[in-house]
């Protein structure tokens, strides 16, 4: 008899439905053997999101191309080694090298303002030569304004001050001493003088200042790869081109140089004109080499560039030889890597670029795999034979996290200004030990302790206290006896009670200069001759500079928290000293599932076969979607141009997150207003409309979400979930099938094949069904994670805020429903009932026995985290050396992410087994314990005592502490 979809079938009936001897609750044979097949509906729907997974891959596949998620881009989002690009971008099929010329704009930028905003230039401009004739430049008081501000050379708004452009240009020959500076950024062959500190550009270019601002000097563009010398290139049969500068089309001084460019000779104007037209002209690659425009082709002298590794596609600096013998081999190769730094960091990694990070070190992704099951059978090796030490220390670190807890807070809460936490604890801690060690003698000799008083207006020159230790512990000489400060003893100061190591601030108001703040002594520590008191008694001393943490609220708020963990501490204890017997049925189940796993090691090839599944399921899903997220459109983001890069790129708010107001209000750009986002580049040909140069422009991201890629999705969490549930469910088999058996049978019983073929014949569909569920929930938290995404985006930092809360409340109800499903499980195993049936039953059981499920949960959960944490950081350690070995030039950020994620579900899966065991072990445990009298020639030599305990006590079967004694 079986269950087509039966949700609602299980009645009231279940709430007090207990484990009985008779009936179908019977348990006294092991699991019930008359089962039929649960939950039949959702296995058809199972079976049709895989089909449906499959459509919707096929689909992207027709159009994908996953070489989008890590091939090169250049400065506008062209890939490198792509035919046709996105918006009619270049052809860069035969480009297929990131690499970078001079960006001519930026460098000559300054050079340009040294001219046009020269004493010479203004003259031309602004003023004329009356006496010669000769008209102004610019012909309009509203321009001749304009050009006054714009190069700060009168006061206005715009500006701080006068604009720092290097030497004035005031006569003729300092104008043509110009064309030496722009013929270093010209000539291919002057890259020694460029970077020398002796040449015409070295306070600009023999600077760490411009390296640490690469980014900003060069354009990234596509090549055919990372020839070392620029020069070769252009020896090329094709001819090279040539560019001429002139400014961004929306530089406030681009008129003013047009102006110039394009003035009549005369004697105003000759220096100027003749430096415009003949020194700034740039030589550019040939289009075969360089697919662009020829203003973004042009090498910067004197330097070269090398494939970061082979078949990388991406270049790193290097210096010409010509340079490195100008300024030496360490200064060449400090410019090198800063540059490459900077590059690096002007860089932003991408989601698309990580995915094809992972698709091109797969083979290491495989390796460490594999190490990561390797990693878990060892680990569960040792806990089988350490296992009671594990659980008392995971009960005895739970008292320490309380205790370091509450101190930290405290410690926290009196922090000095400038003393670090654990100078500050280490304070603390000397207070209180000298007070308790002082208390304790002070009542065994029962001598009354001496007044530890001390008049702060006066620094502490009345105390006659009993300190003997300094602030940090040291302990004090005699006054009289110590050689370290010869001038302190009772002879030069007979008024200050220098008695014994007592502390004390020893002066004289008539003959000191200079006196300490409080009280101190002469320590025993020659590397510290004196060091500060603090009173006995005193464990917080006020800060005289004031304290780390601003804010006496905040300070008593901490100073409060404190007491409140450390008394939940105290709480926690006598919780453990109540529940002893609570704690040794923990132990006792723990030891049975460690028997589990020694009688019956097939087991451990569950784990392994949904691993070898999961990292299966997860490879073909990254493959098949990697088509889905490189199908961007190209009106994902505008195709316009805009006149700025804040209309482009947007605005964020100043304040931090707790604040709100109008200052915290950012505004989205045009570009940006939406996530995955693309970026912003500057075009160099300007359209203008209405009378204002638009030059930015939007590029779109690697990668884009659609609906393909959220059905996908949720296939992939149901998968994932159904993998986790089927090894739960055929564990919980096992482990019910093995607890019932006759312990001379025990070994001999082919529990885990036995499992597997119940659940696969009766119980997919309530797996599957299950897993859904969790799916569902998943999927809903991850989709209020690409709402925030957007809420960002949009810059709606409430919204942001409430989504974070969301997921929070998701995750936590997330948590809940996976171990109810879990118990549920167990439930199936034994009763062979459908999931909702189950799911109440469980939840009811739980109920009934709520201190030892949230007992044994609490330190199965220390043992998890344990157990997670040796096998994910072993794992990534191991694999983030191997990843460094095998491929160099890769980003090891997303395969190491790749590692963590393995290792998480490889420790997930393994640590399922023997958690599962233990719940399982706890459900047949109380079944035994419901039913009253069973035989107990089945029951695990380590629950015997608690089984016959029971025996005597036939009315105990809810769980109160009363009746568990």
């Amino acid at each position: 008899m079986g269950s087509w979809c039966s949700c609602c079938a299980a009645g009231d009936d279940e709430k007090d439905k207990k484990f009985e001897k008779g009936g179908d609750h019977d348990l006294s044979n092991g699991p019930v053997s008359k089962r039929g097949c649960t939950d039949i509906c959702c296995v058809p729907l199972f079976i049709f999101a895989q089909v449906v997974f499959v459509v919707v891959t096929v689909m992207g596949m027709a159009d994908g191309n996953p070489e989008k998620l890590y091939k090169p881009r250049d400065y506008r989002g062209n890939y490198c080694g792509v035919e046709e690009n996105w918006n009619g971008g270049s052809n860069t099929v035969n480009a297929p090298t990131l690499s970078y010329t001079m960006n001519v704009t930026s460098t000559v930028d300054t050079l340009m303002k040294q001219m046009v905003c020269s004493s010479m230039a203004k003259t031309a401009l602004v003023d004329g030569k009356a006496s010669s004739g000769i008209l102004p430049l610019l012909t309009t008081k509203a321009k001749r304004d304009k050009y006054m501000c714009d190069c700060c050379l009168s006061p206005c708004a715009k500006c701080d001050g006068s604009l720092d452009k290097g030497v004035d240009l005031k006569d003729s020959a300092k104008v043509l001493g110009m064309a030496t500076k722009m013929s270093e950024l010209t000539d291919l062959s002057a890259g020694a003088n460029l970077f020398s500190p002796t040449g015409a550009n070295g306070e600009m270019f023999s600077t760490n200042a411009f390296w640490e601002q690469a980014t900003k000097y060069f354009n990234m563009v596509c090549l055919p790869d990372c020839n070392v010398n620029f020069a070769t290139i252009n020896a090329s049969t094709e001819p090279s081109r040539s560019y001429t500068y002139t400014p961004a089309m929306d530089d406030e001084l681009f008129s003013p140089w047009e102006a110039l460019l394009n003035a009549s000779d005369n004697s105003v104007t000759n220096s100027l004109v003749s430096v415009i037209n003949s020194s700034f002209s740039f030589t550019a690659l040939p289009k075969s080499i360089c697919p662009y425009a020829p203003a973004l082709c042009v090498p910067m002298p004197g330097m070269e560039f090398s494939e970061v590794t082979s078949g990388s596609g991406y270049c790193t600096f290097e210096m010409a030889a010509a340079v490195i013998d100008a300024v030496g081999d360490v200064a060449s190769a400090a410019f090198a890597s800063l540059g490459g730094s900077a590059i690096k960091a002007g860089a932003s990694e991408e989601f698309g670029k990580w995915v094809g990070d992972f698709q091109k070190s797969i083979d290491t992704f495989i390796i460490v795999s594999v190490l990561s099951f390797v990693v878990g059978l060892v680990f569960l090796v040792v806990l089988r034979f350490t296992i009671g030490i594990c659980v008392w220390i995971a009960v005895s670190l739970t008292v320490l996290l309380f205790f370091f807890g509450g101190s930290f807070l405290f410690v926290l809460s009196g922090q000095c200004q400038g003393s670090s936490v654990f100078e500050t604890g280490q304070q603390v801690a000397v207070a209180v030990a000298v007070t308790a060690s002082h208390a304790a003698k002070n009542a065994v000799s029962g001598k009354e302790a001496p007044s530890e008083a001390m008049d702060p207006a006066l620094n502490g020159s009345d105390y006659r206290g009993a300190q003997r230790r300094t602030r940090t512990g040291k302990s004090c000489q005699e006054w009289d006896t110590q050689e370290s400060m010869p001038g302190y003893n009772s002879t030069y100061y007979p008024n200050s009670g220098l008695t014994e190591g007592m502390c004390r601030n020893p002066y004289n108001l008539t003959t000191d200069a200079y006196n300490a703040k409080t009280i101190w002594c002469v320590t025993s520590d020659l590397n510290l001759p004196w060091e500060e008191c603090i009173p006995i008694g005193v464990i917080q001393p006020e800060c005289a500079h004031g304290y780390e943490i601003d804010g006496q609220s905040m300070r008593d708020a901490l100073y409060y928290m404190s007491f409140v963990v450390w008394a939940l501490g105290l709480i926690w204890i006598i919780l453990i000293m109540c529940f002893v017997s609570r704690i040794r049925l923990a132990i006792a189940l723990n030891k049975v599932a460690a028997v589990f796993l020694a009688s019956n090691p097939t087991i451990l090839l569950v784990p392994i076969v949904q691993g070898i599944v999961s990292v299966g399921w997860i490879l073909i899903w990254f493959f098949g979607v990697s088509f889905l997220l490189s199908q961007v459109p190209a009106d994902y983001t505008p195709q316009g141009y805009f006149a700025t890069y804040a209309e482009a790129y947007g605005t964020s708010g100043s304040c931090a997150f707790w604040e709100f107001g109008d200052k915290c209000n950012g505004t989205p750009g045009v570009c940006t207003d939406k996530w995955p986002t693309g970026f912003v580049w500057k075009d160099s040909n300007c359209p203008t409309e209405d009378g204002v140069v638009k030059c930015y422009r939007c590029a779109p991201p690697r990668y884009m979400l659609d609906w393909r890629f959220a059905v996908s999705f949720f296939v992939f969490l149901w998968n994932n979930a159904f993998n986790v549930a089927m090894g739960q469910i055929m564990i919980a088999m096992a482990v019910s099938i093995w607890f019932f058996t006759k312990n001379s049978e025990k070994s001999k019983t082919p529990v885990v094949l036995r499992s597997v073929k119940t659940i696969i014949r009766y119980h997919v569909g309530s797996v599957a069904f299950g897993s859904f569920i969790v799916a569902v929930i998943q999927f809903i938290r991850y989709l209020m994670k690409y709402f925030e995404k957007q809420a960002q985006a949009q810059k709606n930092r409430v919204l942001v805020l409430i989504l974070k809360a969301v997921q929070c409340c998701i995750w936590l109800f997330e948590k809940c429903v996976k171990f109810l499903n879990k118990n549920a499980y167990i439930q199936i195993a034994l009763m062979g009932k459908g999931f909702c049936r189950s799911a109440k039953a469980a939840f009811f059981l739980i109920l009934r026995n709520a201190l030892r499920f949230g007992t044994i949960a609490a330190l199965s959960g220390m043992i998890h985290a344990i157990g997670f944490m040796f096998i994910m950081v072993a794992t990534c350690v191991i694999g983030y050396f191997l990843e460094r070995e095998m491929h160099p030039d890769i980003s090891p950020f997303m395969p190491v992410l790749c590692f963590f994620v393995v290792s998480y579900e490889v420790a997930d899966l393994f640590m399922s087994v023997f958690g599962l065991a233990v719940d399982t072990s706890l459900q047949c445990f109380i079944a035994c314990e419901e039913m009253g009298d069973v035989n107990d020639d089945f029951v695990p030599a380590s629950l015997k005592n608690f089984v016959n305990e029971k025996k005597t006590k036939p009315s105990a079967v809810e769980d109160k502490p009363a009746t568990e004694e």
